[in-house]
């Protein structure tokens, strides 16, 4: 699952998003308006995996599905807040293209990779739903304990 591009996450902002349960992938329609939800994600390799679920949404298309067919290029974003102590502010943002996968064995594999991840998704039937892949291209990130950010 997107092993044959090179990894450009850093040891330190993969562990930071391994260890978040939640991103926000912001998408934009052909004449650019943004679109911002939160995502249930899994990183594997240099590509990031969102499952589309069958929980209850509107009965439309899902209109981040209809973005990224008119516009893949996509942000995924994940962060650390905390009211108390602003010296353990953090975010990771990594950019991308995304393709919508509908069957094959790299959505296999993605699916299985969230189950283990969620265990909300191994009681629903996933198979034939599509999964949302981002193939990182550049990385930025930010500690405040750092002092700056970095970007690749």
């Amino acid at each position: 699952m997107g092993e044959g591009r090179a990894a450009v996450l850093g040891e330190d902002e993969r562990a930071f998003l391994e260890a978040k349960r939640v991103a926000y992938l912001a998408t934009a329609n052909a004449a650019g308006a943004p679109h911002v939800v939160p995502v249930c994600f899994a990183i594997q390799g240099a590509s990031a995996y969102i499952a589309i679920d069958r929980k209850p949404k509107s009965g439309r298309p899902l209109k981040r599905l209809h973005n990224i067919t008119e516009n893949p290029n996509v942000v995924l974003t994940a962060d650390h807040y905390d009211d108390d102590d602003w010296t353990r502010l953090r975010w990771v943002m990594v950019r991308g293209r995304a393709e919508i996968m509908e069957s094959g064995a790299e959505h296999d594999a993605a699916q299985a990779l969230l189950r283990v991840r969620y265990r909300q998704y191994r009681a629903m039937d996933l198979a034939p739903l599509p999964v949302i892949a981002i193939r990182i291209e550049r990385v930025t990130s930010w500690s405040a304990a750092a002092g700056g950010g970095a970007s690749r």
